[in-house]
């Protein structure tokens, strides 16, 4: 059985078999049309199809891990909106039912393993629990940074960090251990229904704003030599995290460009080329994205750019699944910008000592 020929298919068929799913979900099930009335219905549209992207994409990579994760958050999430375990499991079902009238009998038997698991899952997941623990390094600094940007009080959180600067905070330790939690808290917090997306999005530009205030210290460091490209795959909507890393790597020298989203292949390579880059960091959070990170890793291999540039790759799925990078084909992955940094200066110090090498 072909993984990647089975989830790319899957991937591509994603979008019609949700509809199929649908009428086969309100068939069994002719109440939801009062319970959630049309709208309920493009929904579940909507969601069936995230849910055959998720599943395809961890066939593709051979990582149930990957739909396990998205299981859980699913079931929580829909909690919300008074989607039982139940009327999940049973939208699973006719996933299932969906795939088997559409697919042969070996990506049957493949894709229903992964399904299976998910099924599972959906009966054991727990509540998620807050990034916000008291436990963690500065725990008081980030609770009440969090408390402020959710009052939208941007003023107050941001004279609590220059506080804490003044005080001796390392800029680092500011990032990692106050904006990264407060960010995946943020984020917790809308799949809990606890904030709106507005809200959401109110704080994670407030926290923008105030990073932006700490630049004049990045860009102050002393200079190493050494660049890093940074870019997130397709459509991504989730920059933040990135754009952290490669604000600590420009605060340990790095001269660093951040090129976000949306940013056409070639124009990544003649940038990787234009400025010499020994790395280049790519970032993706939804995980149906991580066959693009795959397809970006081969078109950088294949370019100028692949002779000497080191690749780093990042984000939630490689999170989870911390052998994933492997899959895509990097060189390297970092949990937090920490690891990044720890991982680049490796690359860079064995490079020195090749050099050294060969000039003897």
């Amino acid at each position: 059985m072909n993984h990647e020929e089975t989830g790319r298919r899957l991937f591509q068929m994603a979008e019609n078999l949700a509809e199929y799913v649908t009428q086969l979900q309100y068939k069994y099930q002719p109440e939801l049309t009062e319970r959630f009335g049309e709208r309920g219905r493009l929904l579940t549209i909507q969601d069936s199809g995230y849910s055959i992207k998720y599943l395809a994409e961890s066939v593709y990579m051979q990582s149930p891990d990957l739909f396990n994760h998205y299981t859980s958050w699913m079931t929580e999430l829909l909690s919300g909106y008074q989607v039982s375990r139940e009327d999940l499991a049973l939208n699973f079902r006719m996933i299932e039912q969906a795939i088997n009238a559409h697919f042969g009998e070996a990506d049957r038997a493949l894709i229903g393993e992964y399904l299976e698991i998910g099924l599972h899952q959906i009966q054991s997941a727990q509540t998620s629990e807050t990034f916000l623990s008291e436990e963690r390094p500065f725990a008081e600094t980030a609770i009440a940074y969090t408390e402020a940007i959710l009052r939208a009080d941007r003023r107050e959180a941001l004279k609590l960090i220059l506080t804490k600067l003044e005080e001796g905070m390392a800029i680092a330790d500011l990032y990692l251990h106050v904006f990264q939690p407060s960010q995946r808290e943020i984020g917790r917090l809308w799949q809990t229904h606890q904030i709106t997306v507005a809200q959401e999005h109110l704080c994670t530009a407030a926290t923008q704003m105030i990073m932006s205030h700490l630049y004049p210290h990045l860009f102050a460091t002393e200079r190493s030599g050494n660049t890093m490209v940074a870019a997130c795959v397709g459509q991504e909507l989730h920059e933040i995290g990135l754009r952290m890393v490669a604000d600590l790597f420009e605060l340990n020298g790095w001269d660093t460009y951040y090129l976000g989203a949306n940013v056409p292949t070639r124009s990544l390579i003649r940038t990787l080329v234009e400025k010499k880059a020994q790395v280049v960091a790519i970032s993706a959070t939804m995980t149906f994205h991580v066959h693009l990170v795959e397809e970006l890793i081969a078109e950088i291999r294949s370019s100028e750019a692949g002779q000497y540039v080191h690749i780093l790759v990042g984000g939630l799925p490689f999170n989870i699944d911390r052998d994933l990078w492997r899959k895509v084909g990097a060189d390297g992955y970092g949990d937090d910008a920490q690891e990044a940094i720890r991982l680049a200066d490796h690359w860079k110090h064995h490079r020195i000592g090749n050099e050294l090498a060969r000039s003897n």
